[in-house]
């Protein structure tokens, strides 16, 4: 088997920006993004029907998610990405760490909760079983950030470090189930923290933002060791095609790069999101104890105006 993933493509020019955006579609990732873009639209008109509100806002968070997603997978960047370290750290840092963050906003799992109809009493539907996937012990595992930290992590260090990444770059099917799973790992790790979505673990918020500083710096020090490494660490991308014109190590050092600086930038977006999401429930929080507060003087009222009948009837 071809590790260094050469074969798989004739010789591809120097890379520049634009060559990097031409459409270049993996059929996997774009009929995958066509159906979440489907089905997300057709929850939203399903609502919007019954006469039901659905936030712009968490629309167009889920269009682009999906659309960077599209972006780094059905562009040439993808082509790009198996000769080149530094195109495909770009593919990993979105697909793993900007496309959930977008897509989770996005609220989907809430969207389908409220869009698909219940079975019926004693009846089993679609809309049942993504409940009860929601409260099994599964979903409460895997969302653990005893489990998910340490899977964020392992999925930088133990990946690109050993065998297995050059095994997954060897064939098509490979590369793409890698990519699958640098998605998967940033939906279980970002949902914790930012989701909208109903879920079994569900933090105060100052524990969600020491969850999110917990995972970050290890994508720095990843991204340290790439740039400070005297030869190339990563069998896959040893030997660049002699079109392309790069030096392997300083690709990787561009790689490093790029891993290291993609830690702040959504670090910064899910810290906003989150001070928000807290500043949005204090609201709620005193809008309930307001109301609370209104009841409470409304029956103090009405007791102290029975009392007074009472005194008026006596005299009477």
């Amino acid at each position: 088997m071809d590790h260094s993933g050469h074969g798989m493509m004739p010789d591809l020019p120097p890379f520049t920006l634009g060559r990097g955006l031409v459409w270049s579609a993996d059929p996997f990732f774009l009929i995958a993004c066509l159906a979440g873009l489907a089905l997300y639209g057709w929850g939203v008109l399903r609502l919007r029907r019954r006469g039901d509100a659905w936030p712009v806002s968490r629309t167009l968070s889920y269009v682009v998610g999906v659309l960077t997603i599209g972006l780094v997978m059905c562009t040439r960047l993808n082509d790009y990405g198996m000769v080149m370290f530094s195109v495909h750290m770009v593919q990993h840092m979105v697909i793993s760490m900007l496309s959930p963050i977008l897509i989770l906003l996005g609220a989907p799992v809430t969207l389908a909760l409220r869009a698909l109809p219940t079975a019926g009493r004693g009846r089993t539907g679609p809309r049942e079983l993504l409940l009860a996937l929601l409260h099994s012990r599964y979903m409460r595992f895997i969302t653990h950030p005893a489990f998910t930290i340490p899977l964020f992590i392992a999925s930088l260090y133990a990946l690109y470090f050993s065998p297995v990444f050059d095994f997954l770059m060897g064939s098509k099917s490979g590369h793409i189930a890698m990519m699958v799973h640098f998605l998967a790992v940033g939906v279980v790790f970002f949902w914790p923290i930012i989701g909208v979505d109903p879920g079994p673990h569900r933090p105060n918020h100052l524990m969600r933002m020491l969850e999110l500083f917990a995972g970050m710096p290890f994508h720095a020090f990843f991204g340290i060791a790439l740039m400070m490494a005297s030869e190339p660490m990563v069998e896959t991308f040893k030997n660049p095609p002699a079109s392309l014109g790069i030096d392997a190590l300083s690709d990787q050092g561009a790689a490093g790069g790029i891993a290291w600086a993609f830690s702040e930038i959504p670090s910064v977006l899910v810290l906003i999101a989150l001070l928000f999401q807290w500043y949005r429930s204090e609201q709620r929080q005193a809008r309930r104890k307001d109301r609370a507060a209104d009841r409470n003087g409304d029956q103090e009222l009405e007791a102290y105006n029975a009392y007074l009948a009472s005194l008026s009837a006596r005299e009477s």
